[in-house]
């Protein structure tokens, strides 16, 4: 195995720190949060439930269509607090090592939004779901372990960034439909106005990354870039959780996701999820798509 040493990353995120730094909020008073919110308003768009586009979805009663929404809400808040919670423990291991000294403020201020993150979503859960969703098991990494140590480096900030930019999909969409609960579109807004700061930063750490690896053990980036499209589509899968369609009254919850993951439309529709994350891992030299074709 590899054991060359990581380079120090060295990023200009000056503008990125003044931003964050500029547009702070007090979270715990932005939110204005109703005892109740409406139960004959979708809590998720509903063009972004795992059943759109479906025949599946034409079959459900109104009432039916109406809790996936709420119970699907609740499954991608959950999602978001899993995973938030997953790569702030990465990145709190590596915040004052000297691979990360100079943009070690930028990741303070990234470990404090995601924090509050965090509570946000737990607030949105809690209060109007009753719960949150379990986390779903995680994706082994089994297939980059025997990596060098630069390249472990970037599955690890890769992983954060594509949780970013499907959860930011989602987010940038939701904070402007008119048909969610104000409660509903202002945790979408906010969360997304800070995601804008974190995924450029993801991308610019994943740059750095890359070129270490592509300049020192050219050979690992293919083995990377088959196990980051593993990744991919375990990340759309998540979105499919039986418990929400259980939930939502829908018999046959585990048919059902079986059904929904090899649908046409939903195959499309996952390819507009991450459409514009294959674009960039594509120009940064990691092409993903040919692997899965």
């Amino acid at each position: 195995m590899a054991t060359r040493e990581i380079e120090p990353v060295v990023l200009d995120l000056d503008r990125l720190e003044q931003m964050a730094e500029s547009g702070y909020y007090n979270p715990y008073t932005i939110f204005d949060w109703p005892d109740e919110i409406e139960s004959d308003k979708p809590w998720m768009s509903e063009s972004l439930t795992t059943l759109a586009g479906t025949e599946m979805w034409d079959e459900l009663t109104r009432e039916q269509q109406l809790a996936l929404t709420r119970f699907e809400a609740v499954n991608f808040f959950s999602l978001n607090i899993h995973g938030i919670r997953e790569l702030m423990s990465e990145v709190v291991m590596r915040i004052h090592e000297r691979t990360y000294a100079d943009v070690s403020e930028f990741l303070h201020h990234f470990i404090g939004e995601e924090n509050e993150h965090m509570w946000f979503f737990a607030q949105f859960c809690l209060r109007y779901g009753g719960k949150l969703y379990p986390a779903q098991p995680a994706l082994k990494a089994d297939s980059v372990d025997h990596l060098s140590p630069v390249a472990r480096e970037l599955v690890v900030f890769a992983r954060v960034l594509i949780f970013e930019e499907i959860v930011d999909h989602f987010n940038a969409h939701m904070a402007t439909d008119m048909t969610l609960p104000h409660i509903a579109r202002e945790v979408n807004r906010v969360h997304h106005q800070d995601e804008s700061r974190h995924v450029a930063f993801g991308r610019m750490i994943f740059t750095n990354l890359l070129e270490q690896v592509t300049r020192n053990d050219p050979a690992e980036v293919p083995l990377i870039a088959e196990y980051l499209e593993g990744y991919l589509q375990y990340s759309i899968a998540t979105l499919y959780n039986p418990a929400a369609y259980r939930d939502a009254g829908i018999p046959d919850a585990l048919g059902l996701r079986r059904r929904a993951l090899e649908h046409p439309a939903r195959q499309e529709a996952h390819e507009r999820i991450l459409k514009r994350t294959r674009k960039f891992l594509a120009k940064s030299g990691v092409s993903l798509k040919e692997l899965a074709e």
